[in-house]
Formats: C-alpha cells, sequence, structure tokens
C-alpha cells in the first residue's frame, strides 16, 4: 500500500505541475454548470437537482477518459515507464497510484459543480442522497476508467488525445447527459439506453432524486462495464508482452 500512495503522490505531482491539466479538467463541467444549468433550471428545484446530477456524471466520465486515456499513453512514450515496469515490486503498485490519483482529479472536478449547485441553483439532495450519489458515481466511474485504460495501452499519445475526444463526446450527448429526463430529443432516448453514459447517469438520478433507473439502461452499463474491463486487461497484457517480453 505504501508503494501504491507514493506512485499516487508523484503522479499527482506530475499533473498540478502543468496547471492547465487541472483547469481543463474542472472547466468544461463548470461551464455548463454556469451556462446552461444556472440559467435554464436554477429555480426549478426538481430540474436543478437533474442537471446537476448529469453534470457529476459528466465530469467523472470526462476525468476518467482523458485522465487515464492520455495519461497512461504519454507515460507510455517515456523511457521512465519501462523502467518501473521492469522493478521487482512489478506493475500494480503504479496501476493502483495511478487511480488513486484519477480519484484526487475526479474529486477536484466534482468540488466545483457541487459548489455552483449549492449556490446559484435550487437543487437539493439529502445526507443520505449525498452518500449514495457518491457510491453512484464510484460505479458510474468504472465503463469510462476502463475504456480510459484500453485508449492509454492502444494508442500512442497523440493518437489517445484524439480517440478520446471522439468516444467522449458522442457518449456525452447520446447518453443525455445535457439534457434532463424525458425532455430528450427522440433520437436520444432511442439510443441512450444502450450507451453506458445512460446507465450511469441514471444511476445518480436514482440516488439522489425520485427517479427510477430503466432496467435496459442497467444492464447496459454492466455489458458496457465488463466488455471494457476485459478490453482494457487485455491491452495491458499486450502491451506489457510487446515491449517487454
Amino acid at each position: 500500500m505504501s508503494l501504491v500512495l507514493t506512485h499516487a503522490k508523484y503522479q499527482i505531482l506530475e499533473i498540478v505541475r502543468i496547471p492547465i491539466a487541472v483547469i481543463g479538467n474542472v472547466f468544461f463541467p463548470s461551464a455548463i454548470m454556469l451556462f446552461f444549468v444556472v440559467p435554464f433550471t436554477g429555480d426549478d428545484p426538481v430540474a436543478a437537482t437533474f442537471a446537476t446530477g448529469s453534470m457529476v456524471t459528466f465530469a467523472v466520465m470526462s476525468t476518467c477518459l482523458f485522465s487515464y486515456g492520455i495519461g497512461v499513453a504519454e507515460d507510455r512514450a517515456q523511457p521512465w515507464d519501462p523502467y518501473l515496469r521492469t522493478l521487482p515490486a512489478g506493475p500494480w503498485p503504479r496501476m493502483g497510484g495511478r487511480i488513486c490519483a484519477g480519484l484526487v482529479m475526479i474529486g477536484i472536478a466534482l468540488v466545483p459543480v457541487l459548489i455552483i449547485a449549492a449556490l446559484f441553483t435550487e437543487a437539493t439532495v439529502s445526507p443520505l442522497g449525498l452518500l449514495l450519489g457518491l457510491g453512484a458515481l464510484a460505479v458510474a466511474a468504472l465503463p469510462f476508467t476502463f475504456l480510459g485504460l484500453l485508449i492509454g495501452y492502444t494508442l500512442p499519445s497523440k493518437a489517445a488525445i484524439a480517440v478520446a475526444q471522439v468516444v467522449f463526446f458522442p457518449l456525452a450527448f447520446g447518453g443525455g447527459l445535457l439534457t434532463n429526463p424525458q425532455q430528450s430529443p427522440a433520437f436520444i432516448e432511442i439510443i441512450a439506453p444502450y450507451l453506458p453514459t445512460r446507465g450511469a447517469v441514471e444511476l445518480v438520478w436514482a440516488a439522489v432524486a425520485d427517479f427510477t433507473p430503466q432496467v435496459t439502461s442497467l444492464i447496459s452499463l454492466a455489458v458496457w462495464t465488463a466488455a471494457a474491463g476485459a478490453l482494457a486487461a487485455w491491452a495491458f497484457r499486450r502491451d506489457e508482452g510487446r515491449r517487454f517480453s
């Protein structure tokens, strides 16, 4: 565990030494909250609560895809990474440290969204709902963490940036993260239940508000999580075998 925390410490230091990486991680969900959620739903407690749930899911997804996808790809391009992979401790302390650093980045992305919701909207949540919402976000983060790792371990850094963006925006829009339930365009309602973003945000909505998730969305979330996890494990073993065998 001490090795995991040591890796996490230095990975966090690497991130904060490039302030734009932290600013970019915070900017998009906070900007959407300020420019779209606050003016249009801020006075409606129900709509504001649903919109806040969407934005925290948005923040988790973007952090996982970009932090893991681009971060892993950039690390693989550095000579320090192959050296670390040859040490007797093995790759798992570094992987654990990466996950811990990602959790810190998720927390940094969530705080401004929650502050904006508390100060400028009528969104409400009970203490129990808040705890359940954080638990739902932990589950929601899994498929996007695995997708980020898959991108990072299969692509060079320049390609990883482009692919992460290509994956991120269709999942965000197609999953209905930018609309409240029952207010999405018809074509979004058709495709959304089959995307992991919809199952993720419905878990959050169910935790913080009076909402019943669709069975199709939850099954789809589970399938995406299992498939992305299997592919991420394959990509990790493939990268290890190609570069270190």
